[in-house]
């Protein structure tokens, strides 16, 4: 009995030591193939930065969609036990690019969208169809001569307008001339001192055009797994500072498999015009308020 249990220890104690040592050399293979894939995939960044700084198009697109949908039925605990709800959503970041040695026409195009839906079954006079609540559209396109590797002569134009709601009312076309600075491949900084910002609305409003400056900086990265990208577009009117404003939008993608993650946009905007028409006031009287927006859902890049 006594030498069973010797041998039954030995037996274990080997075991131990044996399954030790094999996770100890999984773990050095682990590590050995995962520097060795770094390596790989350093090589491989700097020769698409290389592929990047070749003359031609360059195009491309991320977004992020988001949704949910719900039904209740005799939920007594809630004030309206019988109803379906839902929301979708999605946004779309695409760019076409064309750099050559002497010139560039980069061109982008942000789109925001989102339905919501709240059917109380038992009120026959509420609403079943998905609502719009979010609706961006912003289109930019920029040509520029260079004079060197960091500055060029350039023409910017811009629209801004909803898509589902009031399409072009207002809507915001800003055509200007001046100059465009990229210090960095991903950075392009957009200084047109002579701009004219066209704003289109019908009816009596509060909306005007006027002329002024524009500055815009764009930034669009992507760092493995991460893409991310910011835009600052501002116009400083020179008839008033009430018909200036601005807007900032940033997007940012996680890739977790074969293009489909993770995705976060949010936008920031003030503009005392729309404010004003909104409150029924004069530019003077309106509280512009700061204006913003925000969408998470599963992200695609294509």
């Amino acid at each position: 009995m006594k030498i069973k249990f010797i041998l039954s220890l030995i037996l274990v104690i080997t075991f131990s030591f044996g399954f030790s040592q094999t996770k100890e050399e999984l773990q050095k293979q682990k590590d050995e193939k995962q520097a060795e894939a770094d390596k790989y995939q350093g090589e491989a960044n700097a020769l698409q930065a290389q592929i990047d700084a070749l003359p031609g198009w360059r195009v491309g697109a991320f977004g992020t969609i988001g949704g949910s949908l719900s039904n209740f039925n005799n939920w007594y605990a809630q004030g309206a036990p019988n109803n379906s709800s839902g929301s979708i959503g999605f946004t779309v970041n695409a760019f076409a690019n064309k750099i050559e040695d002497t010139y560039f026409w980069r061109n982008s195009l942000n789109l925001n969208l989102n339905w919501t839906k709240l059917d109380d079954e038992d009120n026959p006079l509420d609403s079943d169809d998905f609502e719009p609540t979010t609706d961006v559209f912003n289109l930019t396109s920029l040509y520029g001569q260079r004079l060197n590797d960091k500055w060029a002569v350039s023409g910017l134009m811009e629209y801004r307008t909803t898509l589902l709601n009031n399409f072009n009312d207002p809507g915001y076309l800003d055509l200007g001339v001046g100059f465009t600075w990229t210090p960095i491949t991903d950075l392009v900084v957009v200084i047109h001192p002579a701009n004219y910002n066209f704003v289109f609305s019908s009816g009596d409003t509060v909306f005007d055009s006027s002329f002024g400056a524009k500055i815009v900086a764009d930034y669009t990265k992507q760092l493995g797994k991460v893409k991310f990208k910011t835009n600052l577009s501002a116009f400083q009117s020179y008839k008033d500072s009430d018909l200036s404003n601005w807007t900032w939008i940033n997007s940012f993608s996680y890739t977790l498999w074969k293009g489909i993650g993770v995705g976060f946009d949010f936008g920031l905007r003030s503009n005392r015009q729309e404010a004003a028409n909104f409150q029924g006031t004069t530019l003077e009287a309106a509280d512009n308020d700061l204006q913003s927006y925000y969408t998470i859902g599963m992200s695609y890049n294509f």
